[in-house]
């Protein structure tokens, strides 16, 4: 009886934990949430299930896996006003920075069901850390979840694996230093057995990946497209798609004036195409459907392009458009539409096929937040906390305009019957208590 039972369990397939949202932009890495019962409305007062105050700053979107919300954040220590004076004058972005005398860098887990915090663990401290822009935070890449690890990425200041049940680290990663001049933005991506991200500083510019099990790098490639003389002009903070493309998995990037297409096995360039003026700061992920991948070009004048992937060796721009393209927040592809929110808070609806206009629309307030599709209407965020529900549709119709306390900076997350939101100063679960 006891070698019979032993038999079954080893024939039994694996159990592996599905995160329910595992990264940046869900499940697709597209800001599509398959899931029903998403609110429509709320409050600080209605529609609320749970308000948990979040210790740190950070811009880090949630994640939730085995009903745990996982974020980042960083404590910060102000440097002194001598200190501070000194740094500034290291300023060649001519941005409006923070300084500080040393950071502690965290993650937070938040219970799905009750709001309560059960994990604040410092996985990396930095003594006199390189300044963020004010705008920013040290803590605004997104984490990545999979099968009771958390992968927590801080840009130039390291990377950490962290054990989801006991909050311990399992190994860091401090090797890939570079200068952000603003901070760290690009948050990392999983595929197979490797963690991989972006490093677009003005000093370095390259993408990179670890081996998820142990850090250790196991590819790294310099970016090749030239680009402007101006440090300042070849920074980026995107953060890569992997999709299949002519029956191969390839990892689309964008980078200061060029997108790659890498194999993300070996980190080899396949191909690169220039968007045609200066671009830089790249921010936006990608999205990919229709056998083409959509992006923007973020600062000095951002358009978005559609590049034909599918059937071509080298991708070819389809169309791209200069009205009203984001700088920071990504595109959302739903079927045949096409809808991003500019820096500004003009909401545009095109056809993804020619790039011709549906609607160009204003919301109101700035926007750095990413469009999230689910039970069929498009939820956007806005830096003042006010969540604009528009209807799925070539016809821009509002649905609700919901407010909440603080600003928004990063973007929903959803899991059944529920959304997570966090703003600067606390996590929401929005729906049914």
């Amino acid at each position: 009886m006891h070698r019979a039972i032993l038999s079954l369990l080893a024939a039994a397939p694996l159990i592996l934990h599905a995160a329910d949202w595992p990264q940046w932009r869900g499940p697709d890495g597209q800001g599509h949430a398959e899931v029903k019962g998403l609110p429509l409305t709320w409050s600080e007062t209605e529609n609320v299930a749970w308000k948990r105050e979040l210790p740190g700053r950070g811009w880090s979107s949630p994640v939730i896996s085995e009903n745990k919300v996982w974020m980042t954040t960083a404590l910060e220590t102000a440097a002194s006003k001598d200190d501070a004076a000194k740094r500034e004058k290291e300023n060649k972005s001519g941005q409006p920075l923070t300084f500080l005398a040393s950071v502690s860098l965290r993650v937070l887990a938040v219970d799905l069901t009750t709001g309560e915090l059960v994990h604040n663990e410092e996985v990396l401290h930095e003594a006199n850390p390189q300044w963020v822009h004010e705008l920013n935070s040290y803590a605004s890449p997104t984490p990545v979840i999979e099968n009771g690890s958390l992968y927590a990425h801080f840009g130039t200041f390291g990377t950490a694996c962290v054990d989801t049940t006991s909050g311990s680290v399992l190994w860091r990663n401090t090797d890939t230093r570079i200068m952000h001049e603003n901070g760290p933005g690009s948050s990392p991506v999983l595929w197979k057995d490797l963690l991989i991200f972006h490093c677009d500083g003005s000093d370095k510019q390259f993408v990179c990946a670890l081996d998820k099990h142990t850090g250790k790098l196991a590819w790294k490639t310099d970016r090749t497209g030239e680009m402007h003389s101006n440090p300042q002009y070849k920074k980026a903070y995107g953060t890569p798609l992997i999709i299949d493309i002519n029956g191969k998995p390839v990892m689309v990037s964008t980078g200061a004036d060029w997108v790659y297409g890498y194999d993300p096995a070996t980190g080899k360039e396949l191909w690169k195409v220039p968007y045609g003026q200066l671009g830089f700061s790249m921010a936006p992920r990608p999205v990919a459907g229709l056998g083409m991948v959509f992006f923007s070009t973020s600062f000095m004048k951002s358009e978005v392009f559609a590049l034909k992937t599918e059937g071509v060796t080298t991708p070819e721009v389809v169309w791209h458009n200069s009205k009203n393209g984001p700088s920071i927040s990504s595109p959302l592809l739903v079927g045949e539409e096409l809808y991003y929110v500019s820096d500004g808070g003009i909401f545009s609806c095109v056809n993804a096929r020619t790039g011709q206009d549906y609607f160009r629309e204003r919301l109101g307030g700035k926007f750095t937040s990413s469009p999230m599709f689910g039970a069929g209407r498009i939820y956007v965020c806005s830096r003042e906390g006010t969540t604009s529900v528009l209807k799925r549709g070539q016809k821009f119709e509002v649905l609700a305009k919901n407010l909440l306390d603080g600003s928004i900076l990063g973007s929903p997350a959803a899991v059944e019957g529920a959304l997570i939101i966090r703003t600067d100063k606390a996590l929401y679960r929005l729906g049914k208590k």
